[in-house]
């Protein structure tokens, strides 16, 4: 298995090299010698109170019917609502400006993207945002000024409107007294767009989500420094279905999932991503393959992250929509203070079958996981679950009759915090059937509720190798290590389990076990 893994990842080499090159080559092209506009000759007023949008807007329409240009924003606060980008039209802020959202609702209309493919999902995203494109092709966006969409004035006030009448959301959601995604803006939307180069700028408060971009291709996000906490549901950076894409030395604090990729539709696919040197902190998931997984997700490279203070998962890798998951590595991970450290889950929540993942290489990572939650002092915190539960541990989960496939963890080292009591809750080994498959439920590694081991737990897999793998236990904890539940081809060699004084490897319904003789002295077996 591990030529075959070795094989793929050399092929996932050669695509990250490809899109290196592709993005050098667009991204030079992209910021020749071209006209510069200063948006201050053109009617824009920094003052801050002024809204800008017209004299913005006609400027981007100017601008693109001359062919193409650079417009600059200099020192001061520019006020505006959705602005929509075009093919060749540069935007550059300049130290010390500052492009504002407006907090009036009214000023974010939807843009109508004709020739946009269905998506089966429609209950989350929208087409408003305060920067807007479609099939706008050969800009950049770029400086060391700002962005800040003021999202939290902003959501209120459209919270304001649907208790008034004025402005109704269907989906409003009474249980946490909110608008849905659906009914605010996100601070970029940009969909079937290529080439497209986002640099260097402070980016912040949306009312929803942050960064989101479909069906794009050669796309560059390097440098950026986002903020977005202003309410709920904000992730930091959304990639859907994108090809050649590329997000490096990113510093992100979101209070929902910090980068995540989704997939919307059936016949897409997220395809050769790399991410990179980026340091992430979240009340969700720090990187997160779904939770939309309809197309799929291939070729994705990830290394050298510092992960935070971030309530769920460091790595979630989840398709639970119909959709491939393959040829993914992960690298060269350092999180503190994080809630879980790996989480690979196979469900079938929607799409007509069940889809796969396989072929994952995760290796060279430090996680270290409390006691309590991580993200206690935030003031937007990720919604607790509703249920009392130990410390919950890594897992790697399908359904029955369809297992994840060929999972290498390698050179890893969790910490955790044990301290498990019998009586906050409890599922002995002799009632592993107690663990709930949750077919069709919300992936999240809370979703079985309890579980029965601290390290990882590993259920409906096959072909999974775990090699110089330590785990620390900070406290005394009642559970074993590993838990292996209808697992078939099992590899563990070089394995060091703290505190190791009884048998911390349990194996269920398993066929196929490789152990070096250390791991065999911990393991035991249930009788079936």
């Amino acid at each position: 298995m591990e030529t075959k893994l070795h094989h793929i990842l050399k092929n996932l080499l050669i695509t990250i090299l490809l899109l290196f090159a592709l993005v050098t080559c667009f991204e030079s092209s992209a910021k020749g010698k071209d006209k510069e506009y200063f948006v201050t000759e053109f009617g824009a007023i920094s003052d801050g109170e002024t809204l800008n949008t017209n004299a913005i807007q006609s400027l981007i329409e100017k601008v693109n019917k001359k062919g193409g240009g650079t417009i600059v924003f200099p020192a001061g606060n520019f006020l505006s609502g959705s602005l929509v980008m075009k093919s060749n039209v540069n935007i550059h802020l300049e130290e010390g400006a500052i492009l504002l959202g407006s907090t009036n609702p009214m000023d974010y209309p939807q843009v109508e993207m004709l020739g946009r493919p269905e998506s089966q999902k429609k209950d989350d995203n929208s087409q408003i945002a305060l920067l807007v494109a479609f099939k706008a092709n050969n800009f950049t966006i770029s400086g060391k000024g700002k962005i800040d969409g003021q999202g939290r004035a902003l959501a209120l006030n459209i919270d304001s409107l649907h208790h008034a009448g004025v402005i109704v959301d269907p989906k409003y959601n009474y249980r946490r007294m909110r608008p849905n995604e659906t009914a605010r803006p996100k601070l970029f939307r940009f969909s079937m767009c290529n080439n497209v180069a986002i640099s260097d700028l402070q980016l912040s408060n949306a009312s929803c989500w942050g960064l989101s971009f479909e069906l794009c291709r050669n796309l560059s996000l390097d440098g950026l420094q986002l903020v977005n906490r202003a309410y709920w549901n904000n992730d930091g950076i959304d990639i859907t279905d994108c090809r050649n894409v590329q997000i490096t030395n990113c510093n992100i604090n979101s209070a929902d999932d910090g980068i995540c990729l989704k997939s919307y539709y059936p016949d897409f696919c997220n395809d050769s991503i790399y991410i990179a040197n980026c340091t992430v902190r979240s009340s969700a998931s720090a990187i997160k393959f779904g939770t939309a997984s309809y197309g799929g997700f291939k070729n994705v490279k990830i290394e050298n992250i510092k992960i935070y203070d971030t309530f769920r998962s460091a790595i979630a890798i989840e398709s639970v929509d119909g959709g491939a998951i393959e040829n993914i590595e992960v690298s060269n991970i350092d999180a503190v203070n994080t809630g879980n450290a790996i989480f690979i889950r196979l469900g079938h929540r929607d799409g007509e079958i069940p889809g796969s993942i396989k072929n994952i290489h995760i290796h060279d990572i430090k996680v270290q996981v409390p006691f309590e939650r991580p993200d206690i002092n935030y003031d937007m915190r990720g919604p607790a679950v509703n249920f009392f539960h130990n410390p919950l541990p890594s897992s790697i989960t399908g359904i029955p009759g369809f297992c994840v496939e060929d999972v290498l963890i390698e050179n890893v080292e969790i910490t955790c915090p044990g301290k498990a009591s019998k009586g906050m809750a409890y599922v002995p080994l002799s009632r592993l059937n107690q663990v709930p498959e949750e077919i069709k439920g919300y992936p999240e590694f809370s979703m079985f509720g309890e579980l029965p081991a601290w390290g990882f737990y590993v259920r409906h897999a096959k072909g999974i190798i775990f090699k110089n793998v330590r785990m620390n236990l900070n406290e005394e904890d009642y559970r074993p290590a590993m838990v292996f539940d209808q697992a078939d081809d099992i590899e563990i060699k070089n394995i060091n389990l703290q505190k190791a004084d009884k048998k911390q490897i349990i194996l269920k319904e398993t066929k196929g076990l490789s152990a070096d003789n250390d791991a065999k002295l911990l393991i035991r077996k249930l009788l079936n």
